[in-house]
């Protein structure tokens, strides 16, 4: 059941934006919300549960030797962001092209990355989602090693964890703890629905100030 359920929010969660998403979470007073992620491949919103991947510097943890983010990539399926920090400082790739055709190929909903990521024009012919704040053609070889997957991940000061939810635009990136999604999709979906019908009215010709008045300034502030 829980599986279904968490299809299902995946779902809902497409079906929104992260602007109502983000307001949302302002209702609730949710912190999740960051900004500075550019969408550097694909194009529109992309959503679901996060798979985390950390890198660091220093010696690999002791097991078998795998490339950085293909164990990510095997474990995830459609209703799959792969979430990574790469906070090091370092000029090294966290993610590139072969991966991307990994993920493509696995039908994975998209890759956020704090960290610079490489080969994008592969991922942009791909037409694969990725949104990072920086790129480079740097390898990770010799430089970072993956100290994680689906552990506790910071991407850009917001603490993610795995099966997290997010969402993802070109107006920013969020991140919803999975114990707060069901509050959220139902503040976001109410926001959704209300600034929809504000947009039928001015398509409808009422005068702009008069649909956005007193109850749209209010529109945060908690229901009773």
């Amino acid at each position: 059941m829980a599986g279904s359920e968490g299809a299902e929010r995946v779902k809902r969660l497409r079906r929104l934006d992260c602007c109502s998403v983000s307001d949302a979470l302002d209702r609730l007073e949710i912190a999740g919300t960051v900004t500075g992620l550019a969408q550097q491949s694909g194009s529109g919103m992309v959503a679901g549960r996060a798979i985390t991947v950390r890198l660091g510097v220093g010696e690999r943890p002791a097991g078998a030797l795998r490339h950085l983010g293909t164990t990510a990539v095997e474990m995830a399926n459609s209703e799959n962001v792969i979430v990574i920090e790469q906070r090091t400082g370092l000029d090294a790739g966290c993610w590139g092209g072969l991966l991307t055709l990994g993920a493509k190929c696995r039908g994975v909903a998209g890759v956020i990355a704090d960290g610079p990521v490489r080969d994008i024009d592969e991922a942009q012919a791909y037409e694969f989602p990725i949104f990072s704040n920086r790129l480079t053609c740097i390898t990770a070889r010799g430089r970072v090693v993956e100290k994680d997957t689906n552990g506790t991940v910071m991407i850009c000061d917001r603490e993610v964890a795995a099966g997290d939810y997010v969402i993802a635009d070109r107006s920013g990136v969020i991140f919803i703890p999975q114990d707060r999604i069901d509050e959220v999709l139902d503040v976001a979906e109410e926001i959704a629905g209300r600034e929809a019908a504000m947009a039928k009215a001015i398509l409808s010709g009422t005068a702009i100030g008069e649909v956005m008045g007193g109850n749209y300034e209010n529109m945060l502030e908690v229901q009773q």
